[in-house]
């Protein structure tokens, strides 16, 4: 019976990256519903709308909250796990010797908040695995080594 994975996980600083966009959505969203709601009904308009919105804001920011916890990833002998998903559920099984190439990438949000993603590509456009939230020296760390496996692997076909 094989041993379980040990899953590793993005950095908490992913989960504030995106409370920090969820804050920021709902705000704009509470402007604009506020001032429509205001010019249509009063007082107690606006404050029907801000609740909604607001409401609306808290269930996306547990949503977005249990997300990133979905996320997890697990090197192998042979092969990488990642896993996401807050609904449906999907692990994917990336094999070093198909990536073709590992890239990381960081956004402006990414960098201010020190992260970055690492994206595996392979032949099939299907089987194409990210890993977001990575703290950048983790990502560089991940990306030359799964370039180094993804080699080494592909060699020996």
């Amino acid at each position: 019976m094989a041993a379980e994975p040990v899953w590793q996980h993005p950095s908490p600083r992913l989960r504030t990256l995106r409370m920090v966009q969820a804050g920021l959505a709902t705000l704009v969203v509470a402007v604009v519903a506020g001032i429509a709601a205001g010019e249509r009904g009063g007082t107690s308009a606006v404050l029907v709308a801000l609740v909604c919105v607001l409401g609306l804001g808290a269930l996306a920011a547990w949503a977005l909250v249990r997300r990133v916890k979905a996320w997890g990833y697990a090197e192998r002998g042979e092969d990488l796990l990642v896993r996401r998903g807050l609904l449906v559920r999907r692990l994917s099984v990336v094999p070093y010797g198909r990536m073709q190439f590992v890239d990381v990438t960081a956004g402006p949000a990414e960098r201010l908040f020190r992260l970055a993603t690492v994206r595996m590509h392979t032949a099939a456009a299907a089987s194409d695995a990210r890993i977001p939230g990575l703290p950048v020296d983790e990502a560089a760390r991940l990306r030359d080594q799964l370039a180094a496996l993804g080699e080494a692997k592909a060699a020996g076909l």
